[in-house]
Parts: structure tokens; sequence; C-alpha cells
């Protein structure tokens, strides 16, 4: 079985509560604190009080109301952009490069999995970057449309990231049950 470092250890469940928080923000946005649902909701609710609001003014309250969560999506976003950095540093050790090493000697299996890999690397350094860009489009001058593109390739990502963690997991416990005991436990300790 691999031994990891303790960085390295770190480093993975660090990024397994940062990507959990960030899919979790994307999935009450688009739920339970989806504005345009909740706008409906808030003018329905007052209504039956005898309360009238314009639509404009719901949909205002209703985005307050998701604010701090999308707070925390941007500061987990930071923390992303951290790991990415982490993760670069973290592939010049031994530790963090041992997937990669001594390919041609690999299985077909091992090397599938290693490809996923870098493809889940790539997917956070392209989410970090466009999230950064995102949020940072009037000091980069991100023109609407060319914004709008890439929130569009940011959303995109989100579901490629939401793809690997579910085949990460499932691969894991089909790892530690067939062939690869102890994987689980050699991510937790030594």
């Amino acid at each position: 079985m691999k031994q990891w470092s303790l960085n390295f250890r770190l480093w993975h469940w660090i990024n397994a509560i940062v990507i959990t928080g960030l899919l979790g923000t994307v999935f009450l946005r688009k739920t339970f604190l989806n504005y345009r649902t909740n706008s409906e909701i808030i003018m329905d609710k007052l209504s039956d009080i005898n309360i009238t609001i314009a639509k404009d003014q719901a949909v205002s309250i209703a985005r307050a109301i998701r604010s701090p969560m999308w707070d925390w999506h941007i500061w987990l976003g930071y923390a992303l952009a951290a790991l990415v950095v982490w993760r670069i540093v973290l592939f010049f050790t031994d530790s963090g490069k041992q997937n990669f090493q001594n390919c041609s000697q690999k299985t077909t299996h091992d090397k599938i999995v290693s490809s996923l890999y870098v493809i889940f690397y790539a997917l956070m350094f392209a989410m970090a970057a466009t999230g950064l860009v995102l949020h940072f489009h009037e000091f980069l001058n991100v023109g609407k449309d060319l914004g709008e593109s890439i929130k569009e390739i940011h959303e995109l990502l989100y579901n490629g990231i939401l793809y690997f963690v579910i085949i990460h997991i499932a691969g894991v416990i089909l790892a530690e049950n067939k062939d690869e005991k102890g994987i689980i436990s050699s991510m937790v300790g030594k």
C-alpha cells in the first residue's frame, strides 16, 4: 500500500471539505435558495397577509437571503485556488507525484486512474481560475459577454468536478473491497 505524506493527506482532506462546501453552496443556490422560486414564495406569503410588493423587490429580498451563503462560496473559492497552488507544490514531492511515476510499468487500470486525477487537477485549476475571473471581473475589465461565457464554463466545470467526486468515492469503495485493502486507512493515517 502507498504511504502518503502528512502534507499530502492534509491537502486531500482539506480539499475534500472545500469541494464539498463549494458543491453544497451551488446545490443550495440552485434548489432551496433559488431566488426565482423564493421571490415567488415571498410574494405569495406577503399577499396572504394583504401586503403587495413588486417582483423586483421580492427578487431583491430572495437574493439578500442567500447572500451570506454565497459569501461562503467565494471564500471557499479562494481556498480552492490556494489548494491548487499547494497541489502544484506537492507534485514535486515524492508522495505527491507517486501516482504519476513509472507509467510504463502500470496496469491499464492504474493508468486510467492516474489520467482521471490529471483531469481532476485540470478541472480544479480551471474552476479556480474562472471563479477568480468572475469575482474580479470589474478589476480585470471583463466585458458582459465574455463574463457570461466564463460563467457558463465555470458552471460546466462544476459538473465535471461533481462527476469526479462521485467516481472517486465509488472507486475508493470498490478498491477497498477488492484488491486495495487499506486504501482508505492509508489516506487517514500511516
